[in-house]
């Protein structure tokens, strides 16, 4: 069984994300109900750092929330490594409080990985990872950005999700 496609379509360019069903399957199901129910149409990537990830898939372009369902369980402990070009689940401190926003790590970030069960060493689970288009993802990275209310880091030039689809 080959793994899903998915196409995130953005104002910045086309990324093509496979997500690895086979090791993070509940993380990969919660991120296709999202993307089936165009959820992640006119969302932002909100907070960018240029030398730790992209975040996105949770504020609209009026920088506001978005209802989500109920939180999943975190898979961080799938054996996959927050490196470089992957796309895990963003949460709070909180380990299991993943809902839809997600980030892309533009560097490898190894302080994100799962080391144990505690609260600070459970990690963000990776479900996937960019097959193509890491040009745009770091076209993203490299914006200016600002704070914006109790946001920080937000691009000074928007960047909009303008549809998320399956790839066949």
């Amino acid at each position: 069984m080959s793994n899903p496609l998915v196409l995130m379509e953005t104002s910045s360019g086309d990324i093509l994300l496979e997500l690895f069903e086979d090791r993070a399957p509940a993380t990969v199901a919660n991120f296709l109900r999202y993307v089936d129910e165009d959820f992640y149409t006119n969302t932002i990537f909100h907070r960018v750092i240029n030398d730790f990830m992209i975040q996105g898939g949770g504020l609209s372009v009026r920088m506001e929330e978005k209802a989500t369902h109920e939180p999943i369980a975190n898979e961080a402990g799938n054996g996959l490594q927050n490196l470089r070009g992957t796309i895990a689940m963003a949460r709070t401190s909180e380990p299991h409080s993943a809902t839809a926003q997600f980030f892309i790590n533009v560097e490898d970030n190894p302080e994100l990985d799962h080391r144990d069960d505690s609260a600070e060493g459970f990690g963000y689970c990776v479900f996937g990872k960019v097959e193509d288009g890491m040009d745009v993802v770091d076209k993203i990275r490299k914006l200016k950005t600002k704070a914006q209310g109790e946001h920080e880091a937000v691009p000074l030039d928007m960047v909009v999700i303008t549809n998320v689809s399956r790839f066949e």
